[in-house]
């Protein structure tokens, strides 16, 4: 007969065996990204990325079961950071969102886009060009649109209520300009095309937006 197992020791995992879990799940992220942004989406198998990452290709499928379900914990991780907080309730988010001054609000959003950027910037492009060949990916893709639209929604209803929006502005119209302002889009046209510095960029942003959003100051 055989012994029983006792079921809470059958779940218990120690603290060292999920140490070692985490680190080879974010060295496999490491890999994906480097791979990703060189060779593009489509072009990255699973089994280069764990050739880069040193690891069995089993031991990727097991952390992620699907190349763009890799590429959606890329993107969480590098956006949110490790703990799993949307943007919305991110201390950094959260403080623009209620800064008093909407001069001010506007150059803390502009100083958060560029943060965000510098961590996300090349994996947008991948994930724009990878989302024509993966389905999956384009949903991704389009949900980081959607999203980061009704952030900046938010941002914009901020200012409305402030009564800062320009005369004949509406929140839609300006949510629409701040978008796109915003858009990754610009910051590869200004950044990586033209060659500005993420400084430059965050400046320019912040005063362009003041300049279309904001009423006049006297």
């Amino acid at each position: 007969m055989s012994a029983k197992v006792n079921p809470e020791r059958r779940r218990y995992q120690s603290p060292r065996r999920q140490q070692q879990a985490a680190e080879t799940r974010r060295q496999i992220l490491r890999a994906a990204q480097r791979l990703f942004e060189e060779q593009g989406y489509a072009l990255t198998s699973m089994a280069a990325i764990a050739a880069e990452a040193d690891v069995a290709l089993k031991t990727v499928y097991l952390a992620f079961d699907t190349k763009s379900g890799l590429m959606r914990g890329l993107w969480d991780t590098l956006l949110r950071g490790e703990p799993d907080i949307a943007v919305a309730q991110q201390p950094w988010y959260l403080e623009m969102l209620h800064e008093a001054d909407p001069v001010r609000q506007l150059q803390l959003d502009a100083r958060n886009s560029t943060a965000v950027k510098k961590r996300v910037g090349n994996l947008l492009r991948v994930l724009r060009d990878g989302a024509a060949s993966d389905p999956e990916v384009d949903a991704l893709w389009q949900l980081i649109n959607t999203d980061f639209y009704a952030n900046q929604h938010e941002v914009v209803r901020s200012l409305h209520r402030k009564k800062a929006l320009q005369r004949g502005l509406d929140v839609n119209r300006a949510t629409d300009i701040l978008w796109t302002l915003i858009h990754p889009d610009v910051w590869h046209l200004l950044v990586g095309a033209r060659g500005w510095t993420p400084e430059r960029y965050e400046k320019w942003l912040a005063d362009t937006t003041c300049a279309q959003l904001l009423k006049p100051t006297t």
